[in-house]
């Protein structure tokens, strides 16, 4: 099984930056790639984004140019660097990791408790 624990989450203002941090442990070598979704209250959740072992990333419309998602391999860590944030941004956000090259929440691997993200106008 794979394990993952979420931290960063928190309170930023407007147009401020954030980043989260998502650290796998157990059978790790099964996972290929590692993501962020999110649920805001009264919405579905949704892929933020993902990151393979080789680099390959994927975002969603709504945060390209504005959030960043990196990797340390060696450290099974993914991160998700949040800048310009936005009150839409406000949502509990989930880690992610599975064996394929996309990342699917309802057949992932393994997913997280989440992390809230609150921001404030």
């Amino acid at each position: 099984q794979v394990q993952l624990a979420e931290s960063g989450g928190g309170l930023v203002q407007a147009g401020g930056s954030l980043r989260l941090s998502c650290a796998a442990s157990g059978s790790i070598g099964s996972i290929n790639v590692m993501g962020w979704y999110r649920q805001a209250p009264g919405k579905q959740r949704e892929l933020v984004a993902s990151i393979t072992s080789g680099g390959s990333t994927n975002y969603a419309d709504s945060v390209k140019g504005r959030f960043f998602i990196s990797r340390d391999n060696a450290k099974n860590t993914v991160f998700l660097q949040m800048n310009s944030a936005k009150p839409e941004d406000t949502a509990v956000y989930y880690c992610a990791a599975d064996a394929g090259s996309m990342l699917i929440w309802i057949s992932a691997r393994a997913r997280g408790r989440g992390t809230q993200v609150t921001v404030s106008s």
